[in-house]
């Protein structure tokens, strides 16, 4: 399924000329760290495209492009037909120095997963050692999962991460954007 996608600078001349929707489907705490200023946030595990149905065009924003793309084929697969996943996600917009709303920071997803993933290793390892061998299966079965990851794109443990409290809350954000007004608007061609 071929999932068309939209650079952040154009995104943003269209926001300038008309309404669009934009949704952003990080965690609420990742959204509430920044986001695009157009964007609204609707995570990933809560979905529903039928929330969606009869929308003219849906725009799919998250950090980096990876969740927006799966998020796209999600509803593509529902019947929504116009959606489009922004390139590069919330790091290229803010890169493009197109406007940003600035909260509390927190700590990405990805982040949570390498240190959970990590210190799971080396507690499998350190209980191998340290009360039977058996225990190395659990560093085995982390290093296969994050094998497995790498290779389909989708991770099991980050999906678990995005369900922890930690990460249900919205820290409070800045009303201003972290961008100039004229950063909005893109150069004239």
């Amino acid at each position: 399924m071929s999932v068309s996608t939209i650079a952040p600078r154009e995104l943003a001349e269209r926001c300038a000329k008309e309404t669009v929707e934009i949704i952003d489907v990080r965690t609420p705490a990742e959204f509430g760290e920044v986001h695009a200023t157009y964007a609204r946030n609707v995570p990933l595990d809560r979905l529903d495209p039928k929330a969606f149905a009869g929308k003219a065009c849906v725009f799919v924003i998250c950090k980096s492009g990876g969740r927006g793309k799966m998020a796209c084929e999600k509803l593509l697969a529902a019947g929504i037909a116009n959606v489009v996943n922004v390139e590069g996600g919330t790091s290229a917009w803010e890169a493009a120095g197109l406007p940003v709303v600035r909260g509390k920071k927190a700590m990405s997803i990805e982040r949570q997963v390498r240190i959970t993933a990590g210190l799971l290793v080396v507690l499998g390892g350190a209980l191998a050692l340290a009360v039977h061998p058996y225990f190395v299966g659990l560093s085995i079965f982390l290093g296969a999962g994050l094998a497995f990851a790498g290779i389909t794109d989708s991770c099991a443990m980050g999906m678990l991460m995005a369900k922890m409290p930690w990460n249900q809350r919205t820290p409070t954000c800045a009303t201003t954007p972290a961008a100039p007004a004229s950063a909005a608007a893109p150069p004239s061609r």
